[in-house]
């Protein structure tokens, strides 16, 4: 039985061409939820990041990709934050190397530098482009449980050869989200359901990038948008129709979790 339903944000809840989430994927989580399936969100994002999600009731949030957990009233679950050391490191190295280095924060997204590829992310997801910001100040007087390098992935084996306590999470082919080395979606998708009083087989998870195989492979069910890459899909136990042509909908009524049984 299917006790919780944990949705990727980007290419999977929200489109990439409308940035919107689909009126039926809404309908069909409020169902759900009805029925008594816990409906979490596990996402690269920061749980400050969610606006586009403010008609979905939720349990839970597994934020940056699995750095962090929060319930609706605010609870912190779990975090596991950035050390002090490696922030430097990124810092010195973002200049040595030239790529551009964020901080993902619930106030938002802060780069050291704007570049033609920081424009460009920010157009995908629909957000505003950031302005440079001096992250040190930042990070001296906030907590950072991810760092963003936008550098593609022929450059990610050198850079990251520099942090051996840290690991890479992509999605996007122009950066890489940086957390603290065993944080995967996984592992937040794990701490959350101990904290809510279920067990990973009693999970359908939802994932459109390779962020999200981790959470694909350790559900009870792993679902792939069919906008999935074949990484993805090759990591579930069942692919749906894509964001576009309501992949959430049609997969909780194709397992029976909404609508009526066959």
């Amino acid at each position: 039985m299917i006790r919780a339903l944990f949705l990727d944000v980007d290419g999977t809840l929200v489109s990439f061409r409308t940035h919107r989430i689909a009126p039926s994927a809404v309908a069909a989580l409020k169902e759900a939820r009805g029925r008594g399936v816990g409906v979490f969100i596990a996402t690269g994002r920061a749980a400050g990041d969610l606006e586009v999600l403010r008609d979905l009731p939720r349990d839970g949030v597994v934020a940056l990709n699995g750095a962090c957990g929060v319930l609706p009233d605010g609870t912190t679950v779990f975090s596991r934050p950035i050390p002090r050391e490696d922030f430097e490191r990124a810092l010195r190295l973002s200049d040595e190397l030239d790529f551009p280095l964020a901080l993902e924060l619930d106030a938002g997204i802060f780069v050291n530098r704007v570049t033609a590829d920081v424009e460009r992310v920010a157009r995908q997801v629909d957000h505003p482009v950031p302005e440079a910001t001096d992250l040190r100040a930042l990070f001296d007087r906030t907590e950072c449980c991810q760092m963003c390098f936008y550098c593609d992935a022929d450059r990610e084996p050198r850079i990251m050869a520099e942090f051996p306590g840290l690991t890479a999470n992509r999605w996007n082919p122009l950066f890489a989200d940086i957390n603290v080395r065993g944080v995967d979606k996984a592992s937040g998708m794990a701490a959350m359901a101990a904290r809510c009083g279920f067990a990973l087989a009693e999970v359908m998870a939802f994932g459109d990038g390779g962020n999200d195989i981790s959470m694909l492979r350790h559900a009870g069910i792993g679902v792939a948008m069919g906008n999935a890459n074949n990484d993805v899909k090759a990591a579930s136990n069942y692919t749906t129709t894509s964001v576009d042509e309501d992949g959430i909908a049609n997969a909780l009524k194709y397992f029976g979790i909404v609508g009526n049984p066959s």
